[in-house]
């Protein structure tokens, strides 16, 4: 999508490309009436994005919600007008002179190439600057909803002014909005924002730092499962797992070249003993570190380091958002060096792990992309041959489906990118696997090869999670907090009727912690029911309510967080039936 508000239509199926171009028409519209009622306010941009649009405005004011149905009521006049959408193609001078009085779209006309095409397109008495494409008219608009409104600086600079951006939607029909309404309630009865501080989970303080997380128990916990569980397959699949520091000398960025292209997304450096530190963005110079501190032979690969290593990066106060864009965050990273002749495997090897990993979580609904060599690239080109090869290769030899994004990997690599589909249907970015060309020459890696000369290691630089940190939101949505029990930070919660069963239940959550299960008694000076409540709200998988006859029987009452009352059941049955469902879910593996 170019930035004054044309759409790019290459690559997206015709589906797609008329709901753009319905939502796009749904901007306009939006934006005729909102100069209907702020007749001073000054128009950015607005084009479609995924589900809806939005528009930017300069205003006095915030909007309101009262101004979001004003503007709706307006935009349905205009839609049941049926007026054409209408393209005009201008000069230059006739384009400034057209939006003398709005500022932004001044701007815009003046970054655009000295011969390029100004397009306008008009409905009714309104006119925008833009390329395109649009409906026939406005009564091609059969259903839209305005949704909500926040603030943008104008083009993403935290530098430039504060602009207000109103959300809005619009579908084919009044069935599809509303299915897609239900959705959005869904996602915000979801949303692992109010679930982090309804279930304890993490916070954010201001004192401490925007973007900056701080785990507290209940989500250590989950983060501690989800850590062991990683290290666990990792060692299975032969990794060695290595640790390095949170800061490296400023001459290791430099020979890296975060220092001349990655600057502007790292700290400030520090100053220790004259020599300038940098909080590291990427843990990759470590473990190429740790390869290059010995020689290494053929025969020694490949090499798996593999690391939950925390990094820093800068982000814009503007774009943070909760667990899922942070400023430090833990990454599961590792890097294999290997021959030419061990790559299509460990490209393999790399896929059945990231397949056992996603699956165990509950994903197995996957988009895969192959992208391949760019125009300007680094490295040999018959190295980029063979490592699209083997990426292509070992995607097939596994029967997966996807798609070739030519000329989109990085300069300098190829990759593959799995996106995940999340229980609300979204898709999220996640594992990369990705080859790195420019740092084996940038710190001239070599092994000895078979015929005893010096060549250079094959490098696959992975993530499978992502970030701890993004990963974890994504479960809390997918799953809504209520984690499977294997996840679950309490996996049971004793509940006293009275206080003379507190001994009781005290030995039943010793019983269950000895046999390695996650346990509390909610000692709290609260009624029963309170209690079944607070745990349902915690999403506690089972709620075990003791009185006088569990005591007596040395058994409990258990009544799952969905509502379902098991009944009565000896303690050793209930650990059998814990020990059954907590295990860890088998993955498959290709």
């Amino acid at each position: 999508m170019l930035e004054h508000g044309s759409l790019e239509t290459e690559g997206v199926d015709e589906a797609q490309a008329h709901r753009n171009a319905m939502r796009h028409s749904a901007a306009h519209v939006m934006a005729d009436a909102v100069l209907k009622l702020f007749p001073e306010a000054k128009m950015g941009i607005g084009p479609p994005i995924q589900d809806g649009f939005y528009y930017d405005f300069e205003v006095s004011r915030p909007f309101t919600p009262e101004d979001l149905e004003e503007i709706e009521k307006l935009m349905r006049e205009t839609i049941k007008g049926g007026f054409p959408f209408q393209r005009e193609d201008l000069s230059r001078a006739d384009a400034e002179e057209l939006f003398s009085g709005q500022p932004y779209k001044l701007e815009l006309i003046n970054d655009l190439p000295g011969d390029a095409v100004i397009s306008i397109y008009r409905h009714d008495e309104f006119v925008d600057l833009c390329q395109g494409p649009h409906m026939h008219g406005t009564s091609d608009i059969p259903a839209m909803k305005l949704l909500s409104v926040a603030g943008a600086y104008w083009r993403g600079d935290e530098k430039r002014p504060m602009l207000q951006r109103i959300y809005g939607t619009a579908f084919d029909s009044e069935a599809e909005l509303a299915e897609h309404l239900e959705r959005l309630e869904e996602a915000e009865r979801r949303d692992h924002r109010t679930l982090g501080r309804q279930l304890n989970l993490y916070s954010i303080h201001e004192e401490i730092g925007p973007g900056l997380i701080v785990w507290h128990p209940k989500g250590g916990r989950i983060r501690s499962i989800i850590e062991d569980y990683w290290k666990d397959l990792h060692y299975r699949r032969g990794y060695d797992i290595v640790y390095s520091p949170h800061i490296g000398r400023a001459q290791l960025w430099e020979t890296s070249g975060h220092l001349d292209f990655y600057r502007e997304s790292m700290y400030a450096p520090m100053e220790v003993d004259g020599q300038e530190y940098f909080l590291k963005p990427m843990n990759c110079p470590f473990h190429i570190a740790i390869y290059k501190s010995a020689l290494h032979s053929y025969r020694e690969l490949p090499l798996r380091y593999a690391e939950l290593g925390t990094v820093y990066r800068y982000e814009r106060s503007g774009v943070l958002h909760g667990l899922m864009r942070v400023r430090g965050f833990t990454q599961d990273d590792a890097h294999i060096f290997c021959t030419p002749d061990q790559v299509e495997d460990e490209i393999g090897g790399v896929l059945e792990l990231t397949f056992e990993l996603l699956d165990a979580f509950g994903f197995t609904d996957y988009s895969i992309s192959l992208s391949t060599r760019p125009e300007k690239y680094v490295g040999d080109p018959d190295m980029w041959d063979h490592a699209i090869q083997s990426l292509q290769g070992a995607l097939e030899q596994r029967g997966l489906a996807f798609t070739v994004d030519e000329g989109g990997g990085a300069f300098y690599g190829p990759k593959i990118d799995v996106n995940i589909t999340d229980a609300l249907g979204r898709a999220w970015q996640c594992t990369t696997v990705q080859f790195d060309f420019n740092l084996p020459q940038r710190f001239d890696l070599t092994y000895q090869d078979a015929e005893g000369g010096r060549s250079q290691p094959y490098m696959v630089h992975r993530a499978i999670l992502g970030s701890i940190e993004r990963f974890l939101g994504v479960l809390i949505e997918h799953y809504g907090g209520a984690f499977p029990l294997w996840l679950a930070p309490v996996q049971a919660v004793v509940i006293p009727i009275a206080d003379r069963h507190l001994e009781y239940c005290e030995s039943v959550s010793a019983s269950l912690k000895a046999a390695g299960f996650r346990a509390e008694v909610d000692t709290r000076n609260e009624r029963m029911n309170q209690k079944i409540r607070t745990a349902q709200m915690q999403k506690v998988p089972y709620m075990l309510v003791v009185g006088d006859r569990e005591v007596e029987a040395g058994a409990v009452a258990v009544r799952h967080r969905e509502g379902q009352d098991l009944g009565a059941m000896p303690l050793d049955d209930f650990l059998a039936r814990l020990g059954e469902e907590a295990a860890v879910p088998k993955g498959r593996t290709g």
